[in-house]
This record gives structure tokens, C-alpha cells and sequence, in this order.
């Protein structure tokens, strides 16, 4: 999987052997750079990679401006005095060349293997009036290799970015002229009062410090996320509801009010959830970009002690104290601007949920919520699902809805095995009494968002020892009549939802939608397992992986409450359905991670507060529903 790198953030390089790709939509020049001990270059001109320069050991010569480019690596043939390659981008001299990247998409940056596996993602955003830029940069710590995305602009061009790693002015002048004049660069253009919203294929650029001499900032962050633009008018005649309620408008030069609903999509609804996921997704490269920055700051003091330490003349005396106090000073003051940026971040992401969060619909909205009191049974089964909450450490009270969508693709485990406590500690294993509550109650909520009759939940519990939980839902009518105790009513139910996939496949296959049997139930369907493996043999256990990998296509979904460990007997059997089902807990713990940059987030259960009697009316709303459409 190709990782998307937050501007700070870092990844282990896997191979000695590599080539890092950059495509734009316009001609570039692409260099590389060669800096030693000390941040500056290494040699001098010496250390720099053009086009028609001298090649470099471990680097094939750059080649002409173009769209695109590829650089091959040897990081093994690098000279030893080598602790970091830029990969830096300018724009090309000549009539009709763009004189600043601002004019241009933001270029991407591509990092591939020896057989062209791709393995890490960068788009340099948030470039203005920036005429040279440090993309990404290769650097050696602790004897291994990382990549960095970096996206630090200079508007002095290569001159400027020659200087600053201890080129002398004229040299650096000379260099840069090697490629032709620039084009003059237009003054800068007057601040607008909301940043526009990037297009498509560009992220969110997390105003991060990412190196070692951060440029100005180029003005507010743009928060907005790639598929959270504003939404274009609907097409025909297609249903498009206005935004809706939005804070109050921000001061003049300030970031744009944030609105609910304000992301693509079709429906109040696609629109609320698209941009849900668009702030875990901010959140997730914010707090990226924040640690990555941490982490440079961390590694530059390193460097900086190191090389004092190093030279056996200058590790004792005040001239060896000076030095650790400016590395210590240089470190504070790259931490300072990394958390800066985060609280700005972090501001806004909160003043967006504070929007966001009271105009979900019951499908997505908490059970504290108003819009769960004078419930009605909806017409329509709903675009996505509530599950919980989401917080990482480094913001501990923002908390970004999870969301699945509808008909869930996964199935669901609950966890009723041993959690561990932020001590590392565990926990009482007396969890499956809450195991089966949150079962419970994520049963009542997809019965609740569903029409009446449009969902079937049959309940298996061999033991009973989920009677309690489920007692409120099988009292109102809601569950499918109860199968025989033991065994013979676990195979007695799988053996119908398997029967069921194998006909709606059939069907769906030969193209004969209406020669399904007559009786069949073609309500979607959800089994819920309750003391997993309790009843279970191993036919029985190989028929639920069945209906995990094949049910969800068809209609016919998964939940379980087990415990991974009263599983283990099963071995190997059991290893795909645990990696297939998507995990979740009756208590908050550590342990989902997202897709870009694996943060382990925090889950927490969505459910009911206590001494709320809302859970119970819902039910009861739902069961006079489903008798009145019986």
C-alpha cells in the first residue's frame, strides 16, 4: 500500500537500490543536492546535482525540464560523509515558463522500488510565490534510511536555496544560472478572505515546519479536504439541500466559517458523512505532520550534540556549553512553531465539529443527541452508520465520528476479551456482560435506522448468557424467532443465511432477480453471535467464514462478540475472519489505525448515556412500527 506523506512526516526506506518519481502538470527541472555534518552541502557546488552538471556517486544525472522524471538512487553508493539528499524542484527558465508554483497543481513526488512498487506518496501543496522548493529529502539516521516530505519553498529560487545550505552567494548565483534567466516574479496577490478550496487530487496541506529553515508562511491554512470542495450544482433533477447551520462568520482575513455540510455528495446526508471523514482525515495528517516535525526537531538537536561531541577539542569549556544551549534553543523554537500549527489546526477542526456535530441525522448522530427524541421509523435505510468515536492523544477532547457505511461491507467483532489500560495493565476480563450491552445497542441502531421489516436480525446465543443484553429487542419483536438451544440451532441458522447467500447469488448470476424461491425473506439480514465459539464446531465455524467473506454482497451481515483468546483453539481457522471483521470495543481502547499514516486512534463506543430512557422508547417506536407494517 503507497503511504500519503503529511508534510513532516517520515517512512523507512526499504531498499538500498530506488527512484523517486515527480509528475506536474507543467516543465520542471528536478535536482538533488548531496548536505554533510553541519547542514550544508557537501563539497560545495560539488554537491549538486542539474541537469549538465557533473553526475554524483549514488545519483544518475538529472535529466532536462520536463513534466515528469525519474531519478535512480543508490543510497549504498552515496559518499560516506553523506547524511541527507535533497530532492529539490525549480521552474525552467524561458518565455511563456510560469514564474512562480502557485501558477501551477501541486506537483507530486513519488517513492518506488527496484521493481517499481511504489511505497510512499507527496504532493507539494500549499506553494505560493515559491520559485524553488525542497520536495522530499533522503536522510540516514541510526544507519538507516528514511524519506522525508519536506515542501519547503524558497522564493529566492535556487540562489536562495543554495545559500541556505552554505553555497557562497556568488557560486550559488552561478549555479542557478546554469538553467537561464527566471522570468520576473509578479507581486505578491492581495490576501483573499477565505482560501479556495484545492481540487481534487489535492490534499490538505498541513502547515507544518519540516525543515531545518521553514519559510514564511504563505498565508491561512486551507482546511478544506480534497473531496470536501464545494458542492457544484446538482445535475438534472437531483435532490441538493441547502449547507446546513454554520458558526458565525469569522474576522475579516481569517479561515472561511466552517459549515455543516459543506462536502460533496447528493444528500444532506452523503454530504455530513463525506465531510466526517474528511476531518478524521485532516486530524490524521495534522497530528502526522506535527510528529514528523517533532521528530526532525529531535533528530537536527541529535546531529548538532553529535558533531560537538565528536571533535574531542570542543566537548569540553563554554564553547562546548554554547553549543548544546543553541542546538536546545533551535529545538524549543521548531517544537514551538510545530504545536503552533497544531492548535491552529486543531482550532479549526474544532470549530468545524462544533458545526457539524448537531446538524447528523439519527443514522449518524449519538444517542444523546436530540434527534433521536419523538423518533419515527425512517422511510428510506440510511447512507451510513454511527459506531463510535475516534481522538488521538495530541487532542484529546476533539472527537471525529466513525462512520461505515450502509450495507456494511465489514462485519462487526466486539471485543469481549482482556483491554489494556494506559498503564499497559489489564483489565478485568469481566467485559462480556458490556460486550454484549454494546451489541446490543448497535443492533438497536441499525434496527432503528432501517424502514420497519427492512432488516432481520437472528440472534445466536447457545448459552443464553446474552439474554439480559438482548432482552429488551426479543420483547419487543425485533429479533427473528429464537433457534434451538446448543448446537442444533447454530447449524439450524446457518444453514438457512448460507442457503440464502447461495440462492441470491445464483440469482443475481444467471440474471433471474424474481426466480427466488417464493417465502424467502429478502429483508437485508444480520446475524448477531453472541459467546463466540460457545455451540460452534468446526463445520459450524467454517460456514460463519463463509458467510463473512460472501454475505455482505448479497444482504446477509456479521456481528460477533468473542474473545480472542477462548478463540485461539481454532488456530489458523479462525486467523482470516479475524483479520476480515472490523474490531471493535465495549470500553475506549487504542487500537484502530487509519489508512494514510497508521495513527493508532482511541475508539469509543457510541452508547446510550446512563439514566437515558431514549434506547427504550426507540424500541418501543420501532415494534409498533414493524406490527403496523406487518
Amino acid at each position: 500500500m503507497t503511504a500519503e506523506l503529511a508534510r513532516g512526516q517520515n517512512q523507512a526506506v526499504p531498499w538500498t537500490r530506488l527512484e523517486i518519481a515527480v509528475a506536474a502538470d507543467g516543465a520542471l527541472v528536478l535536482g538533488a543536492l548531496l548536505v554533510g555534518e553541519g547542514e550544508t552541502a557537501l563539497g560545495g557546488t560539488e554537491a549538486v546535482a542539474l541537469p549538465g552538471t557533473p553526475p554524483l556517486p549514488g545519483l544518475a544525472p538529472p535529466g532536462p525540464p520536463a513534466p515528469e522524471h525519474r531519478l535512480a538512487v543508490d543510497l549504498a553508493a552515496l559518499p560516506g560523509a553523506a547524511t541527507r539528499v535533497e530532492l529539490f524542484l525549480a521552474l525552467p527558465a524561458g518565455p511563456g515558463a510560469p514564474a512562480r508554483f502557485g501558477a501551477l497543481a501541486a506537483p507530486r513526488v513519488l517513492l518506488m522500488g527496484p521493481g517499481g512498487e511504489a511505497t510512499a506518496r507527496f504532493e507539494v501543496t500549499g506553494l505560493t510565490e515559491q520559485t524553488a522548493v525542497v520536495a522530499v529529502e533522503l536522510y540516514r539516521r541510526n544507519g538507516a534510511w528514511k524519506i522525508r516530505a519536506v515542501g519547503q519553498g524558497h522564493q529566492g529560487g535556487l540562489p536562495a536555496l543554495f545559500a541556505d545550505r552554505g553555497i557562497a552567494p556568488e557560486a550559488a548565483h552561478r549555479l542557478a544560472a546554469t538553467l537561464g534567466p527566471r522570468p520576473a516574479v509578479p507581486a505578491p496577490a492581495p490576501p483573499r478572505e477565505a482560501p479556495a478550496a484545492p481540487g481534487p487530487a489535492t490534499p490538505p496541506p498541513p502547515a507544518q515546519p519540516g525543515a531545518p529553515d521553514p519559510a514564511p508562511s504563505a498565508g491561512p491554512v486551507d482546511y478544506t479536504h480534497p473531496r470536501r470542495g464545494r458542492p457544484a450544482a446538482p445535475a438534472g433533477d437531483r435532490p441538493h439541500p441547502a449547507p446546513g447551520p454554520s458558526a458565525p462568520a469569522p474576522p475579516a482575513g481569517g479561515p472561511a466559517a466552517p459549515v455543516a455540510g459543506d462536502a460533496s455528495g447528493w444528500s444532506m446526508e452523503e454530504r455530513l458523512h463525506n465531510q466526517v471523514w474528511g476531518m478524521f482525515e485532516d486530524l490524521a495528517r495534522a497530528v502526522a505532520a506535527y510528529r514528523g516535525a517533532v521528530e526532525f526537531a529531535e533528530d537536527r538537536r541529535e546531529r548538532e550534540v553529535d558533531a560537538v561531541l565528536d571533535d574531542p577539542r570542543a566537548r569540553t569549556g563554554q564553547g562546548a556549553a554554547d553549543a548544546r544551549a543553541m542546538a536546545s534553543e533551535r529545538y524549543e523554537t521548531l517544537v514551538a512553531r510545530a504545536q503552533e500549527a497544531l492548535d491552529r489546526d486543531l482550532a479549526q477542526l474544532t470549530a468545524e465539529s462544533r458545526v457539524v456535530e448537531p446538524a447528523l441525522p439519527r443514522a449518524l448522530a449519538g444517542w444523546d443527541s436530540p434527534v433521536w427524541h419523538a423518533y419515527r421509523p425512517p422511510a428510506q435505510p440510511p447512507f451510513a452508520l454511527r459506531l463510535g468515536e475516534l481522538r488521538l492523544p495530541e487532542a484529546p477532547e476533539l472527537r471525529i465520528p466513525m462512520l461505515v457505511r450502509l450495507p456494511l461491507e465489514r462485519g462487526l467483532w466486539v471485543d469481549a476479551g482482556r483491554l489494556q489500560d494506559g498503564d499497559g495493565e489489564s483489565r478485568s476480563a469481566g467485559l462480556r456482560a458490556l460486550a454484549a450491552e454494546s451489541a446490543a445497542q448497535h443492533t438497536a441502531r441499525l434496527l432503528a435506522v432501517h424502514p420497519p421489516g427492512a432488516l432481520t436480525v437472528h440472534l445466536l446465543d447457545p448459552a443464553g448468557s446474552g439474554a439480559a443484553a438482548f432482552a429488551g429487542l426479543r420483547g419487543a419483536g425485533l429479533l427473528a424467532p429464537p433457534a434451538p438451544a446448543g448446537a442444533a440451532g447454530v447449524d439450524e441458522v446457518l444453514e438457512r443465511l448460507t442457503r440464502r447467500v447461495d440462492l441470491v447469488q445464483m440469482a443475481v448470476r444467471g440474471g433471474a432477480r424474481d426466480a427466488l424461491p417464493p417465502g424467502l425473506d429478502t429483508a437485508e439480514q444480520l446475524l448477531v453471535v453472541h459467546d463466540f465459539p460457545h455451540g460452534f464446531d468446526d463445520r459450524a465455524v467454517t460456514r460463519l467464514r463463509y458467510l463473512a467473506d460472501e454475505g455482505p454482497a448479497v444482504g446477509v451481515h456479521l456481528l460477533l462478540v468473542a474473545d480472542r483468546e477462548d478463540a485461539a483453539a481454532y488456530g489458523p481457522l479462525l486467523d482470516p475472519l479475524w483479520r476480515g471483521l472490523l474490531r471493535i470495543t465495549p470500553l475506549p481502547d487504542g487500537h484502530l489505525a487509519d489508512p494514510w499514516v497508521q495513527h493508532v486512534w482511541t475508539y469509543e463506543p457510541a452508547l446510550v448515556p446512563a439514566g437515558s430512557g431514549v434506547l427504550a422508547a426507540v424500541i418501543s417506536a420501532a415494534a409498533r412500527a414493524r406490527r403496523g407494517s406487518a
